[in-house]
């Protein structure tokens, strides 16, 4: 008899499966579909029997208001025509992502193939509103969990699979060795992620397509909720993520990751030039099995969960020969710090929306200081970026600068060789400019290369003014030489808004000047704080195309520019960072700057990062904010001083709200950033005197400054006790009464056993239209010229100086009454309602 051999090593455990990070461009079918089979072949040759893409990734995730086009939808399905048709989609299942029209209602969709067949269409369960997102305006969110659907695919697809239907809904999909599901981007975020009951009904491996932009100081977040999800449920987790510029002002980092019971195995590089990335692991689904079976309160649960919908498919990812096939370990995942994200970030967005623009370059006006320092650093870093990748053979990168510096032979070896090819920067110097600003302009331009220009724009701003006097037979003055306060505001406009004229001419004739074709992107360097606070003209050279640093704060592009300063080596940062900021757009004082920002906005930039925090992130009006502020300023300023802090900012963010509409696209990255294209909607006329908000604050300061006289009244009387009865050697006892204030010699909590709660103030009949006047002095380089009332408030004779008030020997006694009566009110009210009141 002849005995049949039996292999029983053969286990067909390990499937090894592709995520991957494409840097997609909205509405550029051809593209986006030669980036997807880039990563499908890329996949292949890695052996991968399952890939996946990011969020969108046929139109371009920022189509917008495309979506409601029936185009993108058509030219949708042709892509996918495409795919299923080319060779290289044949024996690896491949996911995608796409709208779909279902039954008139469009959804959000990835769409899984495999062998010119249509597996299923999973629809968005829960959307994506925050933020810049606003999915809900263009898609619906499919709420029949659990459920599937018939959906009739175009003819142009049914002729290639020849499918009539295709499953459409709340699906997964079962192979013959595993159980595959799906979270599109927000469900992963949501509470209620669709990952768990997935987990509980057998789904080993879960797929999810996202389009995450990144936000400084978040770059964890991703990490932390797939590591969770699968630490949590077990399984593997496959997270594909957009990455670059797709048209618009937030910027997708990557960050593409694979998860497997808790670890990351597998990932792409946060911040990278390259337009296609994959990422492979090899996973063994025993392991999976093992670490869910150990769970046992998991196994109680997955014993009575509800089972999905399962498209049965006749396909292995793993296979009978996988002994030899090394498994995926867990990688050390690093966050860069904010600094390495303001150093890369708008780096890779710069070079992203360069390349797509078809021009040739960037021209920045350069002042020295901080913000513009700023921004040309983060160009040098673009062309460290570019020269580095051309170093690692990425072709796409050296096709892309040998046409925009047009010269086919060019390959850049030296980043400060190929800053001076795409980097201009313009110094416009006036009376008003120092010496020392002009010397680190002209010094940071030698350091990294940049193409310079150093001119003076005197005889524009005179030929400006002749024209104003001629007309009107006036000639306004700056305020240190007799002007009023318009004059001066005029004065320093007039500087700010030729400056972006001419940078706009340098611009454009720069590149015919050095015999090259094409035009300049101007650069634009206003940082978020001052945004928020309005600290700018409208219309002068913050108006630019785009602006790489309009989404950070001040703080945060100072400690950038101490990493750079290292990094990059760039010695000339030390130097701009010690130097105070100013826009030096008032007369120097024997060579000296008279002019400070800070100065100028009535508040540092600590101070403006705070308030863009609580207005945006932590939602709070005027009143919410000073009661937050009372407390975190407790040890520096007191309840007034919050509140006339409060005040001003408020005033200043209204009247200067209407410039968010025609601020700069700006790289975002701050959570408290005030655009308002999308991120930050508010109305920009607002009637900044918010009475009852600000009514509402002096209530609450007057009700803080009559408790904290009562505990001192308390205290003192307390004091006096104490010292009597140490001087009578005499214990008092528990009936007796002090003649104290206090009513008491015991403790604070003996005290407070014995006393009634004082009841109402008795009002003084003084009225809040004692308070002065003031004209409201925005930023010099601000448009706001309208001489308006302000309540000031009270304050020092300097401070009334200082914000223009108007003082008045009236007012200031009638506010010293005010205080005085009710002082004296307070203590009558205190002493009656006392249990052992001294009777007066």
């Amino acid at each position: 008899m002849k005995r049949t051999s039996i292999n029983t090593t053969v286990m067909g455990r390990k499937v090894v499966v592709a995520t991957c990070s494409l840097n997609q461009w909205a509405m550029d079918f051809q593209g986006n579909m030669d980036r997807i089979l880039d990563s499908i072949q890329q996949a292949k040759a890695a052996g991968a029997m399952y890939r996946s893409g990011p969020e969108m990734e046929i139109p371009g995730y920022s189509c917008a208001d495309h979506f409601y086009e029936s185009d993108t939808m058509l030219h949708s399905w042709e892509v996918v025509a495409e795919l299923l048709q080319h060779p290289l989609c044949v024996d690896i299942m491949i996911d995608v992502g796409l709208p779909v029209m279902h039954k008139n209602v469009t959804y959000n969709c990835r769409l899984v193939f495999l062998n010119r067949k249509i597996l299923l269409i999973r629809p968005k369960l829960i959307l994506c509103d925050d933020g810049n997102y606003r999915e809900t305006r263009w898609f619906t969110a499919w709420r029949k969990i659990r459920q599937v659907e018939d959906h009739y695919i175009p003819r142009i697809i049914s002729r290639i699979t020849g499918q009539i239907t295709v499953p459409f809904g709340d699906a997964v999909i079962a192979t013959r060795d595993t159980c595959i599901g799906y979270e599109i981007c927000e469900e992963l975020w949501n509470p209620e992620s669709s990952h768990i009951p997935m987990s509980l009904d057998g789904v080993e491996i879960i797929v999810n397509g996202s389009g995450s932009y990144t936000e400084i100081r978040k770059g964890y977040v991703c990490r932390d909720l797939v590591m969770s999800a699968t630490a949590r449920s077990g399984g593997c987790y496959l997270f594909a993520n957009q990455r670059g510029c797709d048209g618009d002002r937030v910027y997708f980092s990557g960050n593409s990751m694979i998860g497997l019971n808790g670890s990351i195995v597998a990932r792409t590089l946060p911040y990278s030039l390259q337009e296609v990335e994959i990422v492979t692991a090899t996973i063994d689904l025993e392991s999976v099995r093992n670490y869910r079976s150990l769970v046992r309160s998991r196994c109680l649960h997955a014993a009575q969960s509800q089972a999905y919908p399962r498209i049965q498919v006749n396909f292995a990812l793993s296979n009978d020969e996988d002994i030899f096939l090394p498994l995926s370990q867990p990688i050390e995942y690093t966050i860069p710090t904010p600094e390495e994200e303001i150093l890369y970030g708008p780096a890779c967005w710069l070079w992203d929306y360069l390349r797509r623009s078809g021009q040739g370059g960037f021209l920045l006006p350069l002042s020295g200081g901080v913000d513009s320092s700023s921004t040309a650093t983060i160009v040098y870093s673009m062309c460290h970026l570019v020269v580095q990748a051309v170093a690692n053979g990425e072709e796409k990168v050296l096709e892309d600068v040998r046409r925009i510096v047009s010269q086919s032979d060019y390959v850049p070896r030296d980043r400060r060789e190929l800053c001076g090819r795409l980097f201009h920067t313009v110094y416009m110097a006036t009376e008003n400019s120092s010496i020392e600003t002009k010397n680190r302009a002209k010094l940071l331009s030698q350091q990294i290369g940049s193409y310079h220009i150093p001119v003076t724009i005197d005889s524009i701003v005179s030929a400006a003014l002749g024209i104003f006097s001629a007309a009107t037979g006036l000639i306004p003055k700056f305020k240190v030489r007799g002007g009023t306060v318009r004059e001066n505001l005029a004065l320093q406009n007039v500087q700010a808004r030729l400056r972006m004229v001419l940078a706009y001419l340098f611009a454009q004739l720069v590149l015919w000047v050095r015999g090259r074709q094409g035009g300049l992107l101007v650069l634009g360097s206003a940082n978020v704080d001052e945004a928020l606070r309005g600290y700018m003209t409208k219309y002068d050279c913050s108006s630019a195309d785009i602006n790489p640093i309009g989404g950070f704060s001040k703080a945060d592009l100072k400690k950038f520019l101490l990493l750079s300063k290292d990094r990059l080596n760039l010695p000339v940062l030390g130097d701009i960072l010690g130097a105070p900021p100013t826009a030096e757009l008032e007369p120097l004082d024997e060579g000296t700057l008279v002019q400070t920002d800070e100065a100028d906005m009535g508040m540092t930039y600590a101070e403006l990062a705070t308030y863009g925090k609580l207005r945006k992130v932590e939602c709070c009006g005027p009143y919410s904010m000073f009661g937050k502020l009372i407390h975190m300023w407790s040890d520096r300023c007191s309840p007034a001083e919050v509140a006339e802090k409060v005040k001003l900012f408020f005033r200043y963010y209204s009247v200067n709200r209407h410039k968010m509409t025609i601020l700069t696209p700006a790289y975002h990255a701050e959570t408290y950033s005030p655009d308002d294209h999308r991120f930050d909607h508010r109305q920009f006329l607002y009637n900044y005197r918010w009475l009852w908000q600000f009514r509402a604050i002096d209530k609450a300061v007057e009700k803080l400054e009559t408790r904290s006289r009562d505990e001192q009244v308390e205290r003192s009387s307390s004091n006096r006790s104490t010292k009597d009865s140490q001087s009578s050697h005499k214990r008092p006892s528990s009936r007796s009464c002090s003649n104290s204030f206090s009513g008491s010699t015991g403790n604070e909590s003996q005290r407070r056993g014995v006393e009634v709660p004082p009841g109402p103030l008795i009002q003084t009949g003084l009225m809040e239209s004692h308070k002065p006047e003031c004209v409201l002095q925005d930023h010099p380089s601000g448009t706001h010229t309208t001489a308006e009332p302000i309540d000031c408030g009270p304050g020092s004779e300097t401070d009334r100086k200082r914000w223009g008030c108007l003082s008045s020997p009236l007012h200031t006694l009638g506010h010293s009454t005010q205080k005085s009566c009710r002082a004296v009110k307070v203590t009558l009210v205190h002493l009656q309602h006392h249990t052992t009141s001294v009777q007066m």
